[in-house]
C-alpha cells in the first residue's frame, strides 16, 4: 500500500509504547461476554490455530441503488484440533444463518452453529453441537448482509460525477490491513492463507472485476447478471477485492502473456495510456529481477474516485486513487508523472513482496512495505532511466532520518495487536526507513550478492508466510532441513552466522547485524575526529530534541549499539575505503596525510556523522573552494548532516549556515533544493510566529521574517530569474523550477508575481482554454487565488474538472489564500465531502495549517471536529495522523505546547491509543528549543550576509 506522502517543516517519528506488550492477553483471565449475554468462549485478540481456512467460495450482490449487499460465504477449513466452536472475525455484517456441513464419504450432514457475537475483538463464534475432529473434511457455511461503508475501508461505496452533471455510484473493496472482515467472515489474519472462488452479482450497466479472471457470465432475468472468476491463488484475506463499476478499460499483453489493463471512469479514459505503458513495463522487468514469473494470468489497475491511500496491492486487482494512477498531459507536471511511475512500481512490487510472500504478522509489515518502496527506486531507474528517481532516494532518507532521530520513534519491528496499532504500522519508519536500510543492506553486500539473496527469499517461501530473520537467513544463505534435503548449496547457520560475507577483510553475522537496526529504534551518530592519518570513531544515538545536557541524555543512551557499515573517502583518494564499526569506538588508519575526509559516501548509509576538531572546517572550505571534488549526493548529505546536528545541538547553526553560502556555486538541482528547503523551513516557522508575538526592529531587517525573507531572494536571486516558465529540461530542472518559482511568488519577488499574474489573467480571459506550463500551473493559480474574482473563479474550475492533477493544484493554490472566510470554507466543503472529496479533507486541513493566516483556524478546525474527522478516517488511519501533526508541527511556543497537551487529554480514550500524538509533542518541544537556542544567532548570521 501507498501512503500519501505529505512534506512538513519538522520530519517526525511515532513511539512504540507498552500498550501493545501483552495487549493480546487483554482479557486473559476475564469471561467475555458476548452480545446476547452469554459468554464468549475465546477471550485473545487474535485468533486460534486450531481451525484454519483452505478456501472461500463468496458470493456477494451489492445494490447500488439501496447501497446495501447481501452476500453468502462457504468456507472449506482444516480442524488442527478437537473442538465445539470456531472463532471469525466479522464486523458490522448481520448473519442471517450459519451451517456446518460435514462430509463424510458419500454422506453429508449439515446443522446449524450457534453464532456468538464479541465487537470488541470484532469476532464472531460459531459453536457446534458436535465436537469438530481433526482429519473431519468441514464447511461453514454463512449468510449475511451489510451495507456498503461509507468510509475507505471494507466493501465501500464511491460515487463520481460525468461530464453531463450525472452522479454514479460504484462500489469497490480495500481490506487492509483489518477490514476483509467488514466484507465477509473470515480468518483475517495474513498467516491464513487460502485460495478463494468468487461470484458478483451486478445489473446490466456495470461490470464486475476480481483478483482473477472471469470465466463466465450467467444471466439469472430480471436485468442482474453473475459474474464468475477463476480460482485465485493462496493468499491472505487482506489481498482479496472486488469492485462493481461501469469503468472503462486499455489493455495489453506483457512479452509473457500477462494481460494488463488499466481502468477508469469512462471520462477520464484517455488519461490511462501512460499507465498502460508503465505497469507493463515495470511487470516485465520485476520477472526479471526476481526470475520468478508473475503468477496471475492478469494484472488489472483500477483508478478509485474515493480511495483515502496511495494504492492498495491486491493482487491481480490494484488499487489506485486517480491522482496515482492517471496522467494527463495537460495538466500532469514532471513531478505527477514521476509519482504515477514510482506508485506503479510500488504495487507491482508487492506482488511477489507482500502477496507472494506474506509477513507472518502486522509487526514485520516493514517486510512488504519496506521493499516495495526501495524497489521504486530500483524499478524505475532501471526502466525509466530519465526520471532520474536516484536522487529521490536522498529525500526518503532524509524523511527517515527526521523521523528516527526523535525518541518517540519506534523500531522497524514493533509489537502491535488490535486495529489501531496495525494502521499505526503503515508509517514512515517501515516505509522509508526500511527501504533505507535495504539500500544500505545492497551497498554494503553488492548488487549481485543482494539480488541473489532476495530472489532465494521469495522462492523459498513463496505463497507462505515469513519473518525478519527468513530473510537475513536467506540472504546469508543459511541451510534448513529441507534445503539439505533438496541439495541447494547453502551454508550451515553456524556457518553462515561466521563466514557468509566479508567486509574489509572482516567476517559477520548478517542476522545479528541486521538486528541492530530492524529490533532497536533509533540511527546511529557517528563521530569522527582525525588526527593526522589516524581516525578516530565513536557511536552513540542520535537524537534531535534531547541535548547533551540534558539530564535525561545518558539514559536515552543506554543499551544501543549498532554494526555499522561505514564508508569514506578523502582528498588523497576517490575509492571508497570501508570499515564495519560493531563496538561504541574504533579507530581507522588512513594512506597518508590527507585534507579531509568525508563518511558515508553519496549516502548509502543510514547514520549521521558529526566532525569534530577541524572536521567540519575543512569540509565547509572544501565546499566553498572546490564543491565538485565532491559527488551531489555527498554535499546533499553533508548540507543535511550540518541542519540536523544543529537540531541536536552539535553543530551551531552560524557554522551550518557558513556550510550552505557554497550554494552560490552549486549547479546540481538537489543540493540547491536540500538548502534552500531549510531556509523556507526557518521562514515558515518564523513567520507563525510573527503572527501572534510583537514584530521587532531589527536593525536591517523589520522583523526575523523580513530578514530570511530578503537574504533568500538576494542569495538565490541567479537561480531564480534563470528559471524558464515552460516545462523544458530533465525532470529534475523541473522540480527545481516549480520549487523555486513557488518560493519566490510565495515570498512576493516582484517580477515573479508579475509573470504569474499575467499568465494567470491569460488563462482565464482564454476561458481556461490556454495551456499553461505544467511545472508551474499551482505558481499561477496561487497568485490568481488572492483575488476575490481569482478566488472563485478556481473553485468553479475546481469543480468541474475532469483531471485529478489539476484539481490538487487549484486545491493547493485556494488554501494559498489570505481570507480567513475562503479558508473555513475550504474546510467546510471538505467536511461535507461534495465539492470537495472526503478523501482530500486531510490535505485541505494540512495545506490550510502550513498557510500562517490559516494555521490556527485549522487547529481549532481539528478540535471542533475531533469526533467527525475520527468517523470518517479511522483512529490510526493515515489521514487522522497527517491531519494531527500537520495543524502541530510549526508551533513553536510554550503556550502552544500547553495547548496541544490540553486538547490531547480531553480526548484521552483515543489519544492514548495514538502512537502520533507523542510525536506531534515531541515536535513540538524541538521547535520551542530551536528557537530559543536559535533564533538570534540566526538574525546576527543574516543581517551579516545583507550588509
Amino acid at each position: 500500500m501507498v501512503l500519501m506522502v505529505v512534506l512538513a517543516f519538522v520530519l517526525c517519528s511515532v513511539i512504540a509504547p507498552n500498550y501493545a506488550q501483552g495487549s493480546q492477553r487483554l482479557f486473559q483471565g476475564l469471561a467475555p461476554v458476548a452480545t446476547n449475554g452469554e459468554p464468549f468462549p475465546w477471550n485473545m485478540l487474535r485468533l486460534p490455530d486450531t481451525v484454519i481456512s483452505a478456501h472461500y467460495h463468496l458470493l456477494v450482490h451489492p445494490n447500488l441503488t439501496t447501497l446495501n449487499f447481501s452476500a453468502s460465504v462457504r468456507i472449506e477449513v482444516d480442524v488442527m484440533q478437537s473442538t465445539d466452536f470456531i472463532i471469525l472475525h466479522s464486523k458490522d455484517l448481520l448473519i442471517t444463518k450459519a451451517i456446518i456441513e460435514e462430509e463424510t464419504g458419500a454422506s453429508q450432514s449439515r446443522k446449524p452453529l450457534q453464532v456468538l457475537e464479541y465487537p470488541p475483538h470484532e469476532q464472531i463464534a460459531l459453536v457446534s453441537s458436535d465436537m469438530l475432529l481433526p482429519g473431519g473434511k468441514y464447511f461453514i457455511c454463512i449468510d449475511y448482509a451489510a451495507n456498503l461503508s461509507d468510509g475507505f475501508y471494507g466493501f465501500y461505496k464511491s460515487t463520481y460525477r460525468s461530464k453531463d452533471g450525472e452522479t454514479r455510484v460504484l462500489a469497490s473493496t480495500h481490506f487492509e490491513p483489518t477490514s476483509a472482515r467488514m466484507a465477509f467472515p473470515c480468518f483475517d489474519e495474513p498467516v491464513f492463507k487460502a485460495n478463494y472462488s468468487v461470484v458478483i452479482r451486478r445489473g446490466d450497466k456495470h461490470i464486475a472485476l476480481s483478483n482473477m479472471p472471469k470465466l463466465k457470465t450467467v444471466e439469472l432475468g430480471g436485468g442482474i447478471f453473475e459474474d464468475h472468476f477463476d480460482v485465485s491463488v493462496r493468499m491472505s484475506t487482506y489481498l482479496v477485492a472486488f469492485i462493481v463499476c461501469d469503468f472503462k478499460s486499455v489493455s495489453q499483453i506483457t512479452s509473457t502473456g500477462i494481460e494488463v489493463s488499466i481502468y477508469a471512469v469512462p471520462d477520464k479514459w484517455d488519461q490511462t495510456h501512460y499507465a498502460l505503458e508503465a505497469a507493463v513495463k515495470l511487470l516485465e522487468f520485476y520477472e526479471q529481477y526476481f526470475n520468478i514469473y508473475y503468477p496471475l494470468p492478469k494484472q488489472d489497475l483500477v483508478a478509485i474516485p474515493d480511495f483515502q491511500s496511495g494504492a492498495m496491492e491486491n493482487w491481480g486487482l490494484t488499487t489506485y486513487r486517480e491522482t496515482s494512477l492517471l496522467f494527463d498531459a495537460e495538466t500532469s507536471s514532471a513531478s505527477d508523472k514521476l509519482w504515477v511511475t514510482m506508485v506503479i512500481g510500488h504495487e507491482l512490487a508487492h506482488q511477489w513482496f507482500g502477496n507472494l510472500v506474506t509477513m507472518q504478522w502486522w509487526n514485520d509489515i516493514w517486510l512488504n512495505e519496506g521493499f516495495a518502496r526501495y524497489m521504486e527506486f530500483v524499478s524505475v531507474d532501471a526502466t525509466y532511466p530519465e526520471l532520474q528517481v536516484g536522487d529521490y532516494l536522498l529525500g526518503t532518507c532524509f524523511a527517515a532520518i527526521g523521523r528516527d532521530s526523535m525518541n518517540s520513534s519506534r523500531p522497524i519491528s514493533s509489537a502491535a495487536e488490535n486495529p489501531t496499532q496495525i494502521k499505526e504500522m503503515f508509517d514512515t519508519v517501515s516505509y522509508d526507513k526500511g527501504a533505507c536500510i535495504l539500500h544500505m543492506l545492497r551497498s554494503f553486500l553488492t548488487e549481485d550478492i543482494f539480488q541473489s539473496g532476495i530472489v532465494r527469499y521469495l522462492k523459498k517461501y513463496s505463497y507462505r508466510n515469513a519473518k525478519n530473520e527468513d530473510l537475513w537467513n536467506s540472504i546469508a544463505n543459511t541451510c534448513s532441513e529441507e534445503d539439505f534435503t533438496s541439495g541447494e548449496f547453502c551454508y550451515s547457520s553456524s556457518q553462515a552466522s561466521k563466514n557468509a560475507y566479508q567486509y574489509a577483510g572482516e567476517h559477520l553475522d548478517l542476522k545479528v547485524m541486521m538486528n541492530t537496526w530492524t529490533l532497536q529504534k533509533g540511527i546511529p551518530l557517528i563521530i569522527v575526529e582525525r588526527k593526522g592519518s589516524t581516525v578516530t570513531l565513536r557511536q552513540e544515538r542520535f537524537l534531535k530534541a534531547v541535548l547533551h545536557s540534558d539530564p535525561v541524555w545518558s539514559s536515552l543512551q543506554q543499551g544501543y549499539l549498532w554494526h555499522v557499515p561505514l564508508t569514506y573517502i578523502t582528498s588523497n583518494s576517490k575509492n571508497i575505503g570501508r570499515h564495519l564499526l560493531e563496538t561504541q569506538s574504533d579507530t581507522i588508519e588512513l594512506e597518508g596525510e590527507v585534507s579531509w575526509v568525508k563518511f558515508n559516501a553519496d549516502m548509502n548509509g543510514y547514520y549521521v556523522v558529526h566532525y569534530e576538531g577541524d572536521g567540519w572546517d575543512s569540509l565547509i572550505h572544501l565546499l566553498d573552494r572546490n564543491h565538485t571534488a565532491l559527488s551531489h549526493k555527498d554535499r546533499s548529505n553533508l548540507i543535511h548532516n550540518a541542519f540536523q546536528l544543529v537540531s541536536a545541538g552539535r553543530l551551531t547553526l552560524d557554522r551550518a549556515l557558513d556550510l550552505s553560502r557554497y550554494l552560490r556555486h552549486e549547479a546540481h538541482n538537489i543540493p540547491l533544493l536540500q538548502g534552500l528547503g531549510y531556509l523556507e523551513a526557518f521562514y515558515r516557522m518564523i513567520e507563525k510566529r510573527n503572527i501572534t508575538d510583537v514584530a521587532q526592529n531589527l536593525k536591517a531587517c523589520l522583523n526575523h521574517t523580513a530578514c530570511v525573507q530578503n537574504y533568500i531572494l538576494q542569495y538565490f536571486k541567479a537561480v531564480i530569474d534563470k528559471q524558464t516558465w515552460s516545462d523544458e529540461g530533465s525532470v529534475s530542472d523541473r522540480r527545481l523550477r516549480s520549487e523555486v518559482l513557488g518560493l519566490a511568488c510565495d515570498l512576493g519577488y516582484p517580477p515573479c508575481v508579475k509573470k504569474a499574474h499575467q499568465l494567470f489573467t491569460d488563462w482565464v480571459e482564454s476561458n481556461s482554454t490556454l495551456s499553461l506550463p505544467t511545472d508551474v500551473i499551482e505558481t499561477v493559480y496561487s497568485i490568481g487565488a488572492q483575488s476575490a474574482e481569482g478566488w472563485a473563479y478556481l473553485l468553479e474550475k475546481y469543480q468541474v474538472s475532469m483531471s485529478g492533477a489539476e484539481k490538487n493544484k487549484i486545491l493547493g493554490a485556494l488554501t494559498s489564500s489570505k481570507d480567513t472566510g475562503k479558508l473555513l470554507r475550504l474546510l467546510e466543503l471538505g467536511m461535507e465531502g461534495d465539492v470537495i472529496r472526503t478523501q482530500d479533507l486531510s490535505t485541505v486541513i494540512y495545506s490550510v495549517s502550513r498557510n500562517p493566516i490559516g494555521h490556527f483556524l485549522a487547529w481549532d478546525f481539528v478540535k471542533k471536529h475531533w469526533s467527525e474527522l475520527v468517523e470518517k478516517f479511522h483512529l490510526g488511519s493515515f489521514c487522522i495522523r497527517n491531519i494531527i501533526i500537520g495543524t502541530t508541527a510549526q508551533f513553536s511556543s510554550r503556550e502552544e505546547l500547553e495547548e496541544v497537551k490540553m486538547f490531547f487529554e480531553s480526548i484521552r480514550e483515543q489519544s492514548s491509543q495514538l502512537r502520533v500524538t507523542q510525536v506531534a509533542i515531541e515536535n513540538l518541544e524541538k521547535n520551542i528549543k530551536w528557537l530559543e537556542r536559535n533564533l538570534e544567532t540566526l538574525r546576527d548570521w543574516l543581517l551579516k550576509s545583507l550588509q
